[in-house]
């Protein structure tokens, strides 16, 4: 499972992006959209917005109906960055826009699950610890490889210094978001920079396990665990499992091999 993507959000090179595999329909449906009096931020809302819905059926024990539009909503959250690809018109405010609405989105699912399945409230609050970790790795491979490769560089793994606005954004408009972003999201990220090694030559190996930790890979794991009605092991999968890909990444990222 993956998508082998060869031009775009990692420029020329060919990688397997496990988390990736909705991207193909993404950019369709971006390709539809590309004429339309449509922004990419009021997509990143509409992903928002479904997320909430979803938190609200969790609550009310429609589990796989949420998991399944979860899914969906990992596919519109491709959307976004596409539309900005297919239009030329990177943002800044759409690229923190972007985490600071997954971060949001991540948090009430978390919590709408720990109160359905009855979490203790530090089980919760790992998790959602714990997620924001494996984000934020995966993040860090994957702008090293569009680095490596190319590919899109609205995204930093450095995001200390502002960025200056494109000119179809204003520079108020995208401080803003950058402050929001550095308040809330840059400690992880320096956290992972400071464990990550220099990784292999082509970083093959670190980007394409680190991606089984994207939302587009976790969110079909959730659907599987809501449909065999096992959603009891979330709390496994993301404290043991998706931790364990982590350490083997960050060993590996340290480990030179001639």
């Amino acid at each position: 499972m993956g998508v082998s993507v060869a031009t775009g959000k990692y420029g020329n090179k060919r990688v397997i992006d496990l988390s990736d595999w909705g991207r193909p329909l993404a950019r369709m449906v971006a390709k539809r959209l590309k004429n339309k009096p449509i922004s990419v931020i009021q997509v990143t809302n509409l992903h928002l917005l479904l997320t909430i819905y979803c938190s609200w059926l969790i609550l009310n024990g429609l589990t796989v109906v949420a998991c399944a539009l979860l899914v969906i909503k990992g596919v519109i959250d491709a959307v976004d960055g596409e539309l900005a690809r297919i239009r030329n018109k990177p943002s800044h405010v759409g690229r923190y826009w972007d985490t600071i609405a997954d971060s949001i989105g991540l948090i009430l699912i978390t919590c709408s699950f720990g109160i359905l399945l009855e979490w203790d409230v530090l089980v919760t609050s790992l998790i959602i610890l714990a997620t924001l970790f494996q984000y934020s790795l995966f993040n860090h491979y994957s702008i090293a490889m569009r680095t490596l490769s190319s590919g899109d560089t609205t995204s930093r793994i450095d995001e200390s210094t502002k960025p200056v606005a494109y000119p179809w954004e204003k520079q108020r408009t995208v401080d803003f978001f950058h402050s929001v972003y550095l308040l809330f999201f840059s400690w992880q990220d320096r956290i992972i920079s400071i464990f990550s090694g220099k990784g292999s030559k082509n970083l093959s190996f670190e980007f394409t396990i680190s991606s089984l930790l994207g939302f587009g890979f976790q969110s079909l794991a959730f659907l599987m665990l809501a449909l065999t009605k096992q959603l009891d092991y979330v709390p496994h999968l993301i404290l043991v499992v998706n931790v364990a890909i982590m350490v083997i990444v960050l060993v590996r990222s340290r480990i030179v091999l001639n």
